[in-house]
């Protein structure tokens, strides 16, 4: 019995290798939700196996933990909790979040399996390990080959997953893929030498394949780490002792390198232009470029708030404490963050300086193991060296993933313990009791259900609910209800979909009970929230919005906008949506008022916006609501003067451009109303409505070619839109 368990329990070791393959279509975020419940159910039933093998009297490698070096990870979880237990809510810190699933329970599996493989790894278990993730990684890139071929020649690939956006993969975004075969392909490389003859060819050309993807994942951080390890190589190459010919090859190469690198910078400009994003978006790297700033926003704005808590920090996830207080949307169009795109960073502000150093001896403690099996003879150890390097170069520009980490603690663990002299213990310490033990692991097997089971239903069930959300609005919130109420971490994401799906189409789709329906669910649900949750701004601030749309046979919670509204700008005081959120409570009153009373509501509505803008001077949106409004009042001059400073900050934002289009048209100006809307139809384009009224203002600016054409496009695309504008379409036929 003991030997079955102890193969099961090393394919349970070996399991999360395979994960990066999985994705599962119907659940809510299909990439990340599968991986994540079974890594941490894997994590689960490998320790109850582990358990119960050494409860039954199995010898493990005890003495292996005597190395201080292995230590390190451990130190690290440590530090984790204790900082985490000091923080604003533990609870949110251990699960994290829905649609990430980080947090101290996945670090604490990671950690848990670092010390497993340690503790029983032996030669034949490190290189099947070595084997599988070089494998894994190889069907992962063969996939995203496919979809690559799927996005670029316009065909549908059975069994591929659809790319959204940059090329994704199994993992579902770009980063992620590329910091995963990043690892992977020098862990190919490192199992070659087990080949021979046709099948180390085949390995080779397995490796260049994950770097052809990389590389097409247009991924800059994981490419650049891949550039450096390469430089580094050759200069090694260039300069060492013994041949001579490879020594000249080398210099040769780093000579070529430094042509293209010089012919690259001459001509930036026009490679950035290029319809190919690996090489555009590589081009286009500079202080300026609005990535590259907005992570340079983030990283010091974050970076100063760390320094006020830095040796305890704030505990795990939460990061977007510090971003919400920091955001100011004149210097980054992200709406919200909870990761610093910095790695070092992430820790530093989760955990403090002890956690940042301890993370960077993680890191370090793969360089130095494989440095010494590189010394010690075995040319395997330079593949685990560069991977060190390869992890903390593109980990500077990304945040890490579940399957990265995994990956970095199971290849030190197994190095340090195929490099281990320690023999197995001939002392048990646990007396030899498998009843005793084969309860433990039931009981441990448990943990199965408030950690990965009950998640997964509760995913269902939101799934289910996005599903039927305009269709069947009462079998959407019976899902939903369903779901919230099993008292998972899901219920932040149960709040924010809620949000989305009300504001963005409930209720503009649907009216009547429908919509009475769907408003009273979501704002049951953020209200929950927003109670057991002051510290998220995201929540206070969609909690509002939601408010703010109440429907017109449901009186508003004037008390709880108040309140949220207020929660909201203490958290993140330059956000905007919760300034015109309460500058709408004004607005409102002066749309159904007359004469005086309604200018006087519009005026403190403008006291609000003018507050507003001396917080945040740059902001376009509220300075084309204001003119707005001083339009209405017939305060042209003060109109036209807010207007023409929008419009100078002006930077391409939709939500600026659709407040200029409703000012424009308001005093007739067409021109600039054309101007503003056709961003909005660039962006949108599957707005028909706005493309209609492009139409209408190219017909006014006289420019009678483009209207038709458009019109064609709705004739054909939308026509029920023709008839809500008899006038207009009277006047297009007549031309």
């Amino acid at each position: 019995m003991n030997n079955q368990t102890v193969k099961i329990f090393s394919w349970f070791l070996l399991a999360p290798a395979i994960l990066p393959l999985l994705y599962v279509d119907g659940l809510l975020y299909p990439y990340v939700t599968p991986k994540t419940l079974l890594f941490r159910g894997f994590g689960i039933i490998a320790v109850a196996l582990f358990t119960y093998l050494a409860l039954s009297g199995y010898q493990f490698y005890w003495g292996r933990l005597r190395q201080k070096m292995s230590w390190i990870p451990g130190a690290l979880l440590l530090v984790a909790y204790i900082t985490s237990a000091l923080s604003v809510d533990f609870y949110h810190s251990f699960w994290s979040t829905f649609d990430r699933g980080d947090g101290l329970l996945t670090l604490s599996v990671a950690t848990l399996f670092f010390y497993l493989v340690l503790l029983f790894a032996d030669q034949k278990f490190f290189l099947k390990l070595l084997k599988i993730v070089a494998w894994v990684g190889t069907l992962v890139a063969f996939h995203a080959l496919l979809q690559w071929v799927e996005m670029n020649a316009g065909v549908d690939l059975p069994f591929i997953a659809e790319s959204r956006g940059r090329l994704g993969g199994t993992l579902g975004n770009a980063a992620f893929l590329a910091s995963y075969l990043g690892m992977t392909a020098l862990a190919t490389l490192a199992v070659a030498r087990e080949y021979t003859g046709g099948w180390q060819r085949f390995v080779y050309g397995a490796t260049v394949l994950q770097m052809v993807i990389i590389f097409l994942t247009a991924t800059r951080g994981t490419i650049l780490a891949l550039m450096v390890l390469g430089v580094a190589v050759l200069v090694y190459s260039a300069f060492k002792k013994g041949e001579r010919r490879g020594r000249i090859l080398a210099q040769s190469g780093l000579f070529t390198l430094l042509v293209f690198a010089s012919l690259f910078f001459v001509f930036r400009t026009e490679l950035a232009k290029l319809p190919f994003e690996p090489i555009s978006r590589i081009a286009s790297i500079s202080v300026d470029e609005g990535t590259a700033s907005s992570r340079l926003f983030v990283w010091r704005g974050v970076f100063d708030e760390a320094l006020k808590q830095p040796f305890i920090g704030y505990g795990a996830e939460h990061i977007d404490i510090l971003f919400n207080r920091v955001y100011d949307p004149g210097a980054i169009s992200e709406q919200w963050f909870d990761r610093a795109h910095n790695v070092f960073l992430d820790y530093f502000v989760q955990y403090g300086i002890g956690g940042l150093l301890l993370y960077l001896g993680t890191i370090f403690l793969l360089a130095i193991v494989g440095w010494r099996m590189w010394v010690a003879g075995n040319s395997q150890g330079v593949y685990f060296v560069a991977m060190s390097g390869v992890y903390a170069i593109q980990n500077f520009f990304v945040f890490d993933t579940a399957m990265t980490f995994w990956t970095l603690l199971v290849f030190t663990a197994g190095m340090l313990a195929v490099s281990s002299t320690e023999k197995i213990s001939s002392i048990r310490l646990f007396p030899h009791m498998p009843l005793v033990g084969g309860l433990f692991a039931a009981g441990l097997l448990l943990l199965l259900v408030p950690v990965s089971f009950m998640p997964l239903r509760a995913n269902l069930f939101l799934a289910d609910g996005y599903r039927s959300h305009i269709v069947d609005v009462p079998k959407a919130v019976e899902a939903m209800e369903k779901g919230f109420s099993m008292g998972t971490y899901a219920d932040l994401e149960y709040g924010y979909q809620a949000y989305v799906m009300y504001t963005e189409r409930q209720s503009r789709q649907l009216s009547g009970n429908e919509r009475v329906q769907a408003y009273r669910y979501t704002l049951e649900v953020l209200t929950k929230n927003f109670k057991r949750y002051p510290y998220d701004a995201r929540t206070a601030t969609y909690l509002s919005h939601a408010i703010d749309l109440t429907p017109p046979e449901v009186s508003r919670n004037n008390e709880l906008l108040l309140q949220s509204l207020d929660q909201a700008t203490a958290l993140s005081p330059k956000r905007t949506q919760p300034w015109f959120l309460r500058a709408n409570i004004f607005i409102r009153e002066g749309d159904i008022a007359k004469g005086a009373e309604k200018n006087s509501a519009y005026k403190e509505a403008i006291l609000i916006l003018k507050e507003y803008i001396k917080l945040v001077p740059n902001d376009s949106e509220a300075r084309y609501v204001i003119a707005s409004l001083s339009f209405a009042m017939g305060d042209r001059g003060e109109a036209s003067r807010f207007a023409g400073e929008g419009a100078l900050l002006y930077k391409g934002n939709i939500a600026t451009a659709r407040r200029a289009v409703h000012y424009y048209i308001s005093i007739e100006d067409w021109a600039n109303a054309l101007r503003f809307l056709k961003d909005v139809v660039e962006e949108e384009p599957e707005d028909y409505e706005s493309v209609y009224d492009l139409a209408k203002l190219y017909f006014l600016t006289n420019d009678r070619e483009k209207s038709l054409k458009i019109f064609e496009r709705i004739k054909k695309e939308k026509p029920e839109l023709l008839e809500t504008d008899p006038e207009f379409l009277r006047a297009i036929k007549s031309v």
